[in-house]
């Protein structure tokens, strides 16, 4: 189970509400918190200074990259402030962490050695990149990691029960025995959803989930349900029936190795709830 719980952090809004359910989650499972902060490298280098520059008619000397970096590092330094002082309002005493580089191989390297990354749906950058079906960051990190990836909504909601989508994928039965293992310690009742038109396979696939779950002495169902699998996930949450959804990364497909699947982007991408993947 999760006792080591790595949460990026950049000041945004979508941050924010990823903190609130770090703590949420850290303190029913009794589990470590450790906040982390990114200084992008690329606002060091590259286009995005030369743009500052240019806009400010200024050379980029090194007296200019000096003040620079003792702001992004002040900025971070405040940012970890708020995270520490917000986690100690609720009795935890979580680490903190201060690194520079690209975001997303910084919380990769730096989740090795947690056992959840939570991470917000969107970053500070959104209002930039709303063209995005998935912050790139969230995705890389999904894609990448090989950890467990809690993905939060801008609002946060407390966890009274749960959604599995559940297609017989490798990624969802890691998912399956996650969430199993959820419930029986914080007794979230569980409610499996298996979404296709092919009869054999849904009885199939109850099976399987019925076998999974028989050492277990949790409070769960099964729903079969027929249409296009993103749609009726999608609808489940907004009957509200959950406050957690937990999902693959991606299906049967080899392609989806590579990519996040179609369905999990889209359900990220508009869920009101959490949504927790796994590879």
């Amino acid at each position: 189970m999760f006792q080591n719980i790595l949460l990026p952090t950049d000041g945004s809004d979508y941050s924010r509400t990823a903190l609130q359910y770090g703590i949420y989650i850290a303190r029913k499972l009794d589990a470590r918190l450790t906040g982390l902060h990114v200084i992008d490298i690329k606002v060091l280098q590259g286009p995005v200074l030369n743009d500052i520059c240019s806009s400010a008619s200024l050379s980029p000397g090194p007296e200019f990259f000096s003040v620079i970096e003792k702001a992004l590092e002040a900025r971070a330094d405040n940012i970890l402030k708020e995270f520490r002082e917000n986690c100690e309002k609720e009795g935890l005493k979580p680490e903190v962490k201060k690194t520079t580089g690209i975001i997303d191989e910084e919380i990769i390297n730096e989740g090795k050695n947690a056992d959840l990354i939570v991470l917000a749906q969107r970053g500070e950058h959104y209002p930039l990149s709303r063209s995005v079906l998935l912050g790139s960051t969230a995705e890389a990190v999904v894609r990448k990691s090989g950890k467990p990836v809690l993905v939060t909504p801008v609002s946060f909601i407390e966890i009274e029960s749960m959604g599995l989508a559940y297609d017989g994928s490798a990624p969802a039965d890691h998912a399956l025995k996650i969430a199993a293992e959820l419930s029986d310690k914080i007794r979230w009742p569980l409610t499996v959803l298996i979404v296709t038109d092919n009869a054999k396979l849904s009885a199939d696939l109850s099976k399987r989930v019925e076998s999974a779950l028989e050492d277990y002495a949790i409070d769960s169902d099964i729903i079969a349900l027929g249409g296009k699998e993103e749609k009726e996930i999608l609808k489940f949450i907004e009957e509200g029936a959950v406050e957690l959804m937990l999902m693959g990364a991606h299906g049967h497909s080899r392609l989806k190795e590579l990519l996040l699947g179609s369905t999990t982007s889209h359900v990220i991408r508009k869920s009101r709830i959490p949504v927790l993947l796994t590879r």
